[in-house]
C-alpha cells in the first residue's frame, strides 16, 4: 500500500491529514524567561518548537520523507521554511526564510542560527535571493511564465530541480511553519502545496491560560498553545505519526531535554 498510495493519491491535497494538538507550555515559558534573563534576547516558542521538531526528526526520520514522481525519498537534511515580515505593518514587505538544521542541534544552537538568519535578511533590504528569483519570474510575459512554471513542475516531478533552486524555494523542505500566535490569531488549517516536496505545514496559535481540576479536585492554572499539523499521509503510517507527535509533546512540555544534543541519531531505512 505504501508503494501504491502515491498512484492512488497523486497530489498532496488529496492525501492531507490534519492533526490538531493542544500542548501545555508552562515549563517552556519558565525556561524561556530564564534564558531571556541569561541574554537570549527575543527567544520564544518558535525556537522551542523548531528545536523540538528537529529532535523528533533525529529519532523519527520518517516524518522527513517526501514523494516526487510517485516515489518515496528520504531527505538528507532538516529544512524549515517560514514567513518573515520586514516590519509589523499591514503593507510591509515579507519574505520566506529557510533555516537549515542538523539532528544534533540544541535549543541554543537553533536560537543563534535563526537570529543570524533574520539579521542577514534584514540587512539584505527589501528582497533576498528567493525574492529576486520570484521577481524575475513575474516580469515574464504570462505565456512564458506559464511555460516556465510548467517546466519547473516537470523537473520537480522527476526530482531533477537543481539544488540551487530547491535551497531557495519555499515549497521544498521538511516543514513550513507559521506562527499565527505572533499576530494574535489562532492556529489555522493550512493546505499542503502540490508543487514542491513539503510533507508538513504547521500552524502555531496564541498562548492561552486554562484552569482545570486535577485528580485531587484542586484548581490548577495551565498555560497552553494550540497547533495544527497538516501532514502528507503517504510518507508514513498513522502509528508512526502518532508516536512521533507524542515525542514532540513530551519535548515541548519538558524543554530542558533540548538543551543537550540527542544521545543517538536514527537513520532512515530508505
Amino acid at each position: 500500500m505504501d508503494e501504491v498510495s502515491s498512484f492512488i493519491m497523486p497530489e498532496k491535497t488529496g492525501a492531507s491529514v490534519v492533526f490538531p494538538a493542544t500542548i501545555e507550555i508552562t515549563r517552556s515559558e519558565e525556561l524561556l524567561r530564564k534564558m531571556k534573563n541569561d541574554g537570549f534576547k527575543g527567544i520564544g516558542m518558535i525556537h522551542i518548537f523548531m528545536a523540538a521538531y528537529a529532535r523528533v526528526l533525529s529519532q523519527y526520520p520518517g516524518l522527513n520523507r517526501f514523494i516526487r514522481g510517485q516515489r518515496l525519498y528520504a531527505r538528507n537534511g532538516i529544512e524549515f521554511c517560514m514567513v518573515m515580515k520586514k516590519e509589523l505593518k499591514l503593507n510591509a514587505p515579507e519574505t520566506v526564510l529557510k533555516l537549515f538544521l542538523k539532528p544534533e542541534d540544541t535549543l541554543e544552537s537553533v536560537y543563534h542560527q535563526l537570529k543570524e538568519l533574520i539579521a542577514e535578511n534584514h540587512a539584505e533590504g527589501d528582497q533576498n535571493s528567493m525574492d529576486s528569483f520570484a521577481r524575475l519570474l513575474i516580469h515574464l510575459p504570462r505565456g512564458f511564465l506559464k511555460f516556465a512554471v510548467w517546466l519547473l513542475k516537470f523537473f520537480d516531478y522527476f526530482n531533477l530541480l537543481p539544488r540551487s533552486l530547491t535551497k531557495l524555494s519555499p515549497f521544498h523542505g521538511s516543514m513550513f511553519v507559521t506562527n499565527m500566535g505572533s499576530l494574535g490569531a489562532p492556529a489555522v488549517q493550512h493546505h499542503l502545496y502540490d508543487f514542491g516536496n513539503l510533507p508538513m505545514f504547521v500552524s502555531m496559535g496564541t498562548r492561552r491560560t486554562e484552569y482545570v481540576l486535577n485528580k485531587d479536585g484542586e484548581t490548577e492554572k495551565r498555560r497552553l498553545i494550540d497547533f495544527t499539523f497538516m501532514c502528507d499521509e503517504r510518507i508514513c503510517d498513522g502509528h508512526y505519526y502518532t508516536t512521533a507527535f507524542k515525542k514532540l509533546r513530551r519535548l515541548i512540555e519538558n524543554p530542558e531535554e533540548l538543551l543537550k544534543p540527542p544521545e543517538m541519531v536514527v537513520e532512515d531505512i530508505r
